[in-house]
């Protein structure tokens, strides 16, 4: 056991759709701000750290950091990050909100007899307030589907709080159910697969695969977090459909902040390693990530390319990042089918 395209539905709207379904499918991503300003960024980052499941330091020493040295120090900085790679027009906003929000909608062609939206744990449309909203709509049955491939938790489990928080209100018996994981979902594992090959064929093959996931601290990990093992399963399972050998492709972490030992092989790492090597053009796939987001768009396209380029003194190494599903048709299939599967057992 786990520790614990065009739409029929225009997703997103506040009002239902003429006739409601009663059963409801939610796509659940991790949060993002509304605005790429100090200001947004720090509401976001005041609710996301203050989460026990990210940052399990006692509240009365984390707190006061968090609001007096840590959001004001780095609120402008990363509302720098992301006015890079802010998504214009009228449908746009951060690249994690908006692929999110597309993909909710070819999911909802997939699955017409569904009701499909879109949540966050963290930010808005928060999943809290969509639970609310769809049983005050006639919905009985909500399948919630967290956008974390592979689970942790620091993730996924966190969604089951917020489960847990709505399901204890008032209320008239909503039905919930929560799909835990897909890592080694055949039809996952296909599709990223598929997209690598795709990538490679149109842009040309590097001379290396490295497979980066977000990072998580060593400790978690070491009490008995599953997380770090299906990241392995995932990118072994990519591998082998890719028909890879063993020393064409490396898995490492990103993202790592504060100062816990965090799980290794550190993507910067291993890039320059690689560079050491002499490994000059190198392809970067992050499929712990179903949609593109801060940590895929700057840090690795932008800023890790920046720092491989670097090792070499022409500035000739090139890394080529290999995007995310997003809100392709194939993507919303293989959700469909993993959401579908589940909704069959469920009596």
């Amino acid at each position: 056991m786990r520790m614990q395209a065009p739409a029929s539905i225009a997703v997103g709207d506040d009002a239902p759709p003429a006739t409601a379904p009663d059963t409801a499918l939610v796509l659940v991503n991790l949060g993002t701000p509304d605005a790429a300003t100090p200001a947004a960024i720090r509401r976001y980052l005041a609710e996301f750290l203050s989460d026990r499941r990210v940052v399990a330091l006692p509240r009365a020493l984390w707190l006061p950091l968090l609001h007096l040295v840590i959001l004001p120090l780095r609120s402008k900085p990363v509302a720098k990050k992301y006015a890079s790679i802010w998504v214009p027009g009228d449908d746009g906003g951060s690249p994690l909100a908006v692929y999110t929000r597309r993909l909710a909608r070819v999911l909802q062609d997939e699955l017409p007899r569904l009701r499909v939206v879109d949540a966050m744990r963290y930010g808005s449309p928060s999943l809290a307030a969509r639970l609310r909203q769809l049983r005050s709509e006639g919905v009985r049955r909500v399948l919630v589907l967290p956008l974390y491939p592979q689970y942790s938790t620091t993730t996924t489990a966190s969604v089951a709080d917020v489960l847990a928080e709505v399901l204890a209100g008032p209320g008239d018996g909503l039905q919930t159910r929560m799909i835990d994981d897909y890592h080694l979902d055949p039809g996952w594992v296909e599709t990223v697969a598929a997209s690598i090959g795709a990538h490679r064929a149109a842009n040309g093959s590097g001379e290396h695969l490295l497979f980066s996931f977000h990072g998580l601290p060593q400790r978690l990990v070491d009490a008995g977090d599953p997380y770090a093992s299906q990241c392995e399963a995932s990118a072994r399972a990519i591998a082998q459909r890719l028909c890879l050998a063993d020393d064409a492709w490396t898995l490492s972490y990103q993202s790592r902040f504060g100062r816990d030992r965090w799980l290794e092989p550190s993507t910067q790492g291993t890039l320059r390693a690689l560079a050491g090597r002499g490994v000059r053009n190198i392809d970067v796939v992050a499929p712990g990530f179903p949609v593109d987001c801060l940590e895929t768009l700057e840090e690795v396209a932008m800023m890790l390319a920046a720092d491989f380029a670097a090792q070499f003194a022409d500035g000739g190494g090139t890394l080529r990042y290999i995007p995310c599903l997003n809100d392709r048709r194939d993507h919303a299939r293989v959700l469909a089918a993993i959401a579908s599967k589940r909704l069959e057992a469920w009596h």
